[in-house]
């Protein structure tokens, strides 16, 4: 499976709307939300955003906690198992819901499913204060399981000590740095999309 993992060093980091911008530069590819808690619709404002191809399929959880936990509130437990077995061939960018080690269900965390779909890992970070440590514990999470990191973006207003911090210290790249848009649209967020690097998607 060829694709693209999104996940975050924290809940509303910013996840969405990167994923949305991928789609953009990667119009062949396909958006895929497996697990969705609360009621915000990730895969509405993906499409939005970017017009492209969106697999609507998932868990939709309707409050908005950890999975495992929104999971136990309607007497339910989620099988990462079949679950990973939803998308195709067909190239992906897969969000996450929260961060690496986000419980699932009692056994699993986000990572299992990671480890399950196989693809390389873009990690969306703050650019703001405190968001060196976040990093750099996610991207070691990762290399513990041994799965492959793309590279970061860092969002919000660019901060270069911050950027040359986790480049160093987490020997990976930060790949792009994304500002707050305001507003939100597809044109502005499509003119960003075009500075990502067009050899990501492997």
């Amino acid at each position: 499976m060829r694709g693209l993992f999104v996940t975050g060093t924290d809940t509303g980091v910013g996840k969405t709307v990167l994923s949305a911008a991928l789609m953009l530069r990667y119009p062949e590819a396909r958006y895929w939300k497996p697990i969705q808690t609360g009621p915000d619709d990730d895969t509405a404002e993906v499409r939005r955003l970017s017009g492209g191809q969106v697999i609507a399929e998932g868990i939709r959880l309707p409050d908005p906690v950890s999975p495992h936990l929104a999971a136990k509130r309607v007497e339910m437990t989620i099988d990462l198992g079949p679950l990973a077995t939803r998308v195709s061939a067909m190239p992906v960018i897969v969000e996450g819901a929260g961060g690496v080690l986000v419980p699932i269900n009692d056994a699993q965390t986000m990572a299992d499913l990671m480890e399950m779909l196989g693809l390389p890992v873009i990690v969306a970070a703050r650019s703001t204060l405190g968001t060196i440590n976040h990093t750099l514990l996610t991207i070691e999470a990762l290399r513990a399981r041994a799965l492959g990191v793309a590279g970061v973006v860092m969002i919000g207003d660019a901060n270069a000590d911050n950027r040359a911090a986790i480049e160093h210290y987490g020997n990976v790249a930060v790949i792009a740095e994304m500002s707050l848009f305001d507003p939100l649209t597809p044109e502005s967020l499509r003119a960003w999309a075009q500075t990502l690097p067009k050899d990501l998607l492997p």
